[in-house]
């Protein structure tokens, strides 16, 4: 295993932030998922050494993280979620300068920094001042630094953060390939579910400090209902109200569209019984294929 930590517990004065939580994270791509307060950025801090942790303890490539942390650092990158940026330079230089302060010689640091500005599509600007750049370049330029001393593991905080389209699908790609073809360890944290579900084969998600669950997304997937999403005109508090008293869970969304998530020995039919029973009518039916988000939802809780 690549990240393992048992019972890990760490508090903020009275403030808990992880309470037991066990991670067995395999090779490969993991996504880390949890709502805001869930202790995710608190679990990055404590895997990069950053905290120590109340109580608990776990390896990170094998090294202790309470007593070697120095060494994981040196071989693990970390792109932050904030702007981390020295002004007044320009990009080849500041990614070289982050790379000596991993250990490397100054000249192989400038060498690794061309590479990785080119591997990341910042090639034609890494001689302008970091200032000039736009959202989407300074979170290649992130990326860029997180590699420059080569490391076994990086962890991406909210990689595609304030991205468009094009630039989100951009740098999942780039993650896809560093950790298919680079022989890189990635674990990316993320609030955007559908990224997590693109780029990794497998997922942490944590809720109120605990593990809530982990594993492959292919089976997470499995959720145990069946899924419809429907659309509804009419009063739809009694048609709600009677859905959840059949054990349903159900998910409003923005667009009107209505996910309905139905225990297996229940039968469509009864949504369409409550419907004539609260004089409603159903303009849309289908039975959809669950998603990440749909399991995310059933374990942290759907409203």
């Amino acid at each position: 295993m690549i990240v393992e930590v048992k019972d890990i517990h760490f508090a903020y004065g009275k403030v808990k932030a992880l309470q037991g939580v066990d991670i067995d994270l395999p090779e490969g791509a993991v996504g880390l998922l949890g709502p805001n307060g869930a202790g995710k950025s608190t679990l990055i801090r404590i895997l990069l050494g950053f905290l120590t942790p109340d109580r608990g303890e776990g390896r990170i490539l094998g090294y202790d993280i309470k007593t070697q942390q120095s060494v994981i650092r040196r071989y693990v990158g970390y792109m932050p979620e904030d702007d981390c940026f020295i002004p007044g330079i320009d990009a080849v230089s500041f990614t070289s300068y982050l790379g000596e302060l991993s250990g490397m010689p100054r000249q192989e640091a400038m060498k690794r920094a061309h590479e990785v500005l080119f591997y990341v599509g910042l090639e034609e600007s890494r001689y302008r001042l970091l200032e000039t750049y736009s959202g989407g370049m300074k979170q290649r330029l992130k990326l860029a630094q997180a590699l420059v001393h080569d490391p076994k593991l990086i962890f991406l905080d909210e990689p595609t953060r304030g991205l468009d389209p094009q630039g989100r699908k951009e740098i999942l790609e780039l993650i896809k390939d560093i950790s298919s073809k680079k022989d890189i360890q990635v674990l990316i944290s993320s609030h955007i579910l559908p990224d997590i579900e693109y780029a990794c084969s497998y997922v942490v998600i944590l809720n109120k400090g605990k593990m809530a669950a982990q594993g492959e997304i292919s089976k997470l997937k499995e959720i145990g209902y069946n899924l419809f999403e429907i659309r509804i005109k009419g009063e739809k508090e009694g048609f709600l109200r009677k859905l959840r008293e059949m054990n349903c869970k159900t998910e409003e969304r923005e667009d009107g569209i209505i996910k309905v998530y139905m225990p297996f020995h229940q039968s469509k039919q009864e949504i369409f019984k409550i419907a004539a029973e609260e004089k409603i009518q159903v303009r849309h039916f289908v039975k959809s294929q669950s998603s990440l988000e749909d399991k995310f939802a059933n374990v942290v809780g759907v409203d």
